[in-house]
């Protein structure tokens, strides 16, 4: 989900009141250390609330919140105010599965076939894929199927209810076990194996197995009965007031709700600790370093180093002192999280959040536990962040012109040309590090203006050719990340021949509107994931994707650890005179067919499909108010020109709105639902 993130964080910027409820015999300085972090998370970084807690060696030692639950009553967050968990649910699912290993119900390195026996795919590699490869995100998928997946008060199981069938006429982007790349498919896949071997549903599975034993009560699914108003509020800009509850509806792998104690006390499960639930023996095995399997980039210092469910097995900065740091994140749409526990020391910490993202979670995590550990004398001092300096330009070996030309990362390609020792790339990491020019300054390496990204070039063993990013990120007044990725793949030319050339030129920079999307969707307030922009790139590329035919572009990278997670075909068919677009299963209707709504009083029907019915606002409706008188199933929401939402009825539960000129609406619900609406 981390997509989406950059979005809600330049949008949510809200600064709440402070509520003090930590343990009575905290250190102090570990006391003082989380409140000036907290304070600059509300006040600069976009969180409107934050709940975490440490759990050493069985004791819960510090436990504090920051902002409100709830603005409008201004009602503090305690330490039974609920969060979605996002990704961090994937540790529930990989414990689950490994629970089935211990009752050897489950072999990890048999075929998913095994369990899964109708999991098929138009690709015979799938019968290769495991439940390790599952585990390790090296299964070869494309990522992920995100359509109806986050939804507001709907707990709709239709994502998980398909994905099978969805997977049935896709293919792989990669030999299963060849790299690790982050895969939400993958995690839903384990939900479905549990199932299958357990014979309970995933839910009961939890609740039976993790929650009861634990005494975990307010460790929850979208499935389960309980009252939301333990949850956090969320907000948006656009919306005044809360926004509806957000059900994220992919379980396995991030639909978890809980709370900051409950995690820590799941942490006492991932470390071996409770023994009655999972053996030593399989939480020792799910640190293992399973991305060392595959192909990698070779720093060790890393916040990303998949073990078995975990993000990494040696995170950064505990690498440095020699501790051995666990690390999961999570992010949905409006909630996000981290667990962070240190096996050796029987240490565990766990934040979560309303607005901002996993990396400041992680970030605020990581300075209190070193200050926890400096505390019990278990390091002697906290090494300062790393500083750097402008890089000094040498004479670049002339061998590395070879590296310029055209390269690809998932929705996009770009033309590297190296000259006088010099490059250009676009912003990383949705932003947080701008697009700029990098200088070679030695040893293989061209260096940001600031000298804390390093930017080489890594041919792997596979043949391929990869664009290698060092970051270091800095966030003022909160610390500091070090990231290693792969960003971009070498790719060859794709020459293509006038027919086929002259089709992908005819839809250059168009967007494409999701049809398929129920009308409860959160992505309505993100547009970008309901709206597909095709950009043709460099040499017979089109959004990232390497171009077929007329009418077909695939997958064009196989990049390992993040950025090359989330990987879709295009596929473009033409009805009616109308062009459309499928991605994942899902379908987009060109802006060509979308015509402008009439002014005056008009009615509108959800054809029998059920899908979403878009309109074009020209100028004879724009600055006027329309008034919508919406089915109870029924909903809309309105953009302006740049994309932005203006408002959506299913958070504002507003039924008019003054429309803007140049933007688009959609009308959604069930097929057969009726609109009147009123424009004057």
């Amino acid at each position: 989900m981390k997509k989406i993130i950059a979005v809600f964080i330049s949008a949510m910027l809200f600064v709440l009141p402070m509520t003090n409820a930590f343990a009575q015999d905290n250190p102090k300085p570990i006391k003082e250390k989380a409140r000036n972090l907290t304070s600059e998370l509300v006040s600069k970084y976009g969180v409107s609330g934050v709940q975490y807690a440490i759990m050493d060696h069985g004791n819960i030692v510090l436990s504090d919140s920051v902002g409100v639950k709830n603005k409008a009553t201004n009602e503090p967050i305690t330490n039974d105010t609920m969060f979605g968990i996002g990704s961090t649910s994937k540790m529930f699912v990989s414990a689950a599965t490994m629970m089935l290993v211990d009752a050897h119900k489950v072999d990890i390195d048999q075929p998913l076939t095994t369990y899964i026996k109708d999991f098929t795919m138009a690709d015979e590699r799938y019968k290769k894929i495991t439940p390790r490869m599952l585990l390790n995100h090296s299964s070869g998928l494309y990522g992920a199927h995100y359509k109806n997946s986050m939804l507001f008060n709907d707990n709709d199981t239709e994502n998980h209810d398909e994905l099978l069938l969805r997977l049935r006429s896709e293919t792989l982007k990669s030999n299963p076990g060849e790299y690790s790349v982050y895969s939400n498919d993958s995690f839903q896949l384990l939900e479905i194996l549990v199932e299958r071997v357990s014979g309970l549903s995933y839910t009961e599975f939890l609740a039976k197995h993790v929650s009861a034993p634990l005494g975990l009560n307010s460790t929850k699914t979208p499935l389960d009965q309980f009252d939301r108003q333990k949850l956090s509020k969320t907000y948006f800009p656009a919306i005044e007031g809360a926004l509806p509850v957000e059900n994220a509806n992919v379980i396995g792998t991030g639909g978890l709700y809980s709370t900051a104690e409950e995690l820590t006390q799941f942490a006492e499960v991932l470390t071996g600790n409770r023994t009655d639930i999972l053996s030593e023996q399989s939480a020792k095995s799910m640190q293992s370093h399973e991305y060392r399997k595959g192909i990698w980039v070779s720093e060790e210092t890393n916040s990303f180093n998949y073990g078995l469910g975990w993000d990494a097995v040696r995170l950064a900065p505990f690498s440095d002192y020699g501790i051995t740091a666990l690390s999961k994140g999570g992010d949905t749409v409006l909630y996000h999280s981290v667990l962070i526990t240190l096996p050796e020391h029987h240490i565990s910490m766990a934040v979560l959040s309303s607005g901002g993202s996993s990396i400041l979670d992680s970030i605020f995590a990581s300075n209190v536990l070193l200050e926890h550990l400096k505390d019990k004398g278990i390091i002697k001092d906290i090494l300062p962040d790393k500083t750097f300096e402008p890089p000094v330009k040498v004479e670049m070996p002339s061998d590395l012109l070879s590296y310029s030309g055209l390269y690809g990362t998932v929705g996009t390609t770009i033309n590297v040309e190296i000259k006088n020792g010099e490059f250009e790339l676009p912003a990383f990491l949705d932003g947080l590090v701008p697009a700029q020019k990098y200088v070679y300054a030695g040893d293989g390496a061209f260096k940001s203006s600031d000298g804390s990204v390093a930017i080489s070039f890594d041919k792997q063993k596979n043949g391929k050719t990869y664009i290698k990013a060092n970051f270091y990120l800095n966030f003022p007044g909160l610390g500091q990340m070090v990231m290693v990725n792969y960003e971009y793949q070498k790719l060859d030319a794709n020459p293509l021949n006038t027919t086929v050339k002259k089709a992908w030129e005819h839809r250059n920079g168009k967007n494409y509107y999701a049809l398929d999307e129920k009308i409860s969707s959160i992505f309505y307030l993100a547009p970008s994931f309901i709206t597909k922009k095709i950009s043709v790139d460099h040499e017979g590329y089109a959004s990232g994707t390497k171009i077929v035919d007329e009418n077909k572009a695939v997958n064009a990278v196989e990049i390992p650890v993040m950025s090359g997670r989330d990987a879709f075909d295009l596929n473009f068919t033409t009805k009616d005179g109308s062009e459309y677009l499928t991605i994942d299963g899902e379908s987009y209707i060109s802006e060509d067919a979308i015509k402008p709504i009439l002014g005056g009083k008009s009615q509108y029907t959800i054809p029998s499909n059920g899908q979403a019915i878009w309109f074009k606002i020209d100028k004879n409706a724009a600055h006027k108010t329309m008034t919508v008188d919406v089915p109870a199933s029924g909903g809309f929401a309105v953009y302006d020109e740049n994309g932005g939402a203006v408002d959506f009825s299913t958070a504002s539960h507003n039924n008019s709105v003054v429309l803007p000129q140049g933007g688009l609406i959609v009308l959604g619900g069930q097929a057969g639902d009726g609109f009147k609406i009123n424009i004057n």
